[in-house]
């Protein structure tokens, strides 16, 4: 038992006196701090849902710790990754970020901002809305609108479940009639300032407006 303790002793002293200095080099070594701007990626969104709040992009990481690991951390090796999978619509709050950063043990976070991130979750869900003009100016001296006509009165919308329920219309972008004599013909741009929702199908309908002398 002895010979074998004693085997090869040398190479063995050898190995616990590097492994000495590395862990002197380690916890000896000048401490230092860096921040990141490190990525917030939300993963397996599930099916139907889609989160209806601001949700930054980026979190703001200071991490500290020994010079040379931290100098050799890149911002390509750490991120923050929140999963998704199976939640309910609703408010949830993600709170103890850091421990999602996975960082080599000696590494340490002492600022993270946000230090949680609230995640509204909703149902996606679409509705046909009335679609309403916008003119401008006036037609020439003597001359009218006698009415519009759209094509398609209506279109669709999409998005989150409470948005897309205080929607009833969208409006077009303005037509200028400024001295018109006769009808006008436009393809015309739809205006929808939707945060959580989107126009799903038609970006813009054809309109026109019917100009006519007055009756005498």
């Amino acid at each position: 038992m002895l010979s074998k303790l004693t085997e090869n002793w040398a190479l063995k002293l050898l190995a616990l006196v590097f492994a000495c200095i590395l862990w002197f080099f380690v916890t000896g070594e000048q401490k230092l701090e860096r921040s990141y701007a490190v990525p917030l990626e939300l993963k397996n969104m599930p099916a139907g849902m889609m989160v209806a709040n601001e949700i930054p992009s980026l979190i703001d990481v200071r991490i500290s710790g020994p010079r040379t690991l931290l100098m050799n951390l890149q911002l390509q090796d750490i991120g923050i990754a929140v999963n998704l999978k199976d939640l309910e619509p609703g408010l949830i709050t993600l709170k103890r970020l850091e421990e999602r950063l996975n960082l080599p043990g000696p590494l340490k976070v002492t600022r993270l901002s946000p230090s949680y991130i609230d995640v509204k979750l909703e149902r996606v869900v679409s509705k046909n809305v009335a679609v309403k003009h916008q003119l401008s100016g006036k037609p020439a001296a003597g001359y009218r609108v006698a009415k519009v006509n759209i094509t398609p009165r209506q279109v669709m919308i999409e998005g989150a479940e409470s948005e897309v329920a205080g929607v009833d219309s969208v409006i077009t972008e303005k037509l200028d009639l400024t001295d018109a004599r006769t009808t006008l013909r436009e393809e015309v741009s739809l205006v929808y300032p939707g945060r959580y929702s989107n126009l799903k199908n038609n970006q813009a309908v054809a309109v026109e407006v019917v100009v006519e002398p007055l009756p005498k």
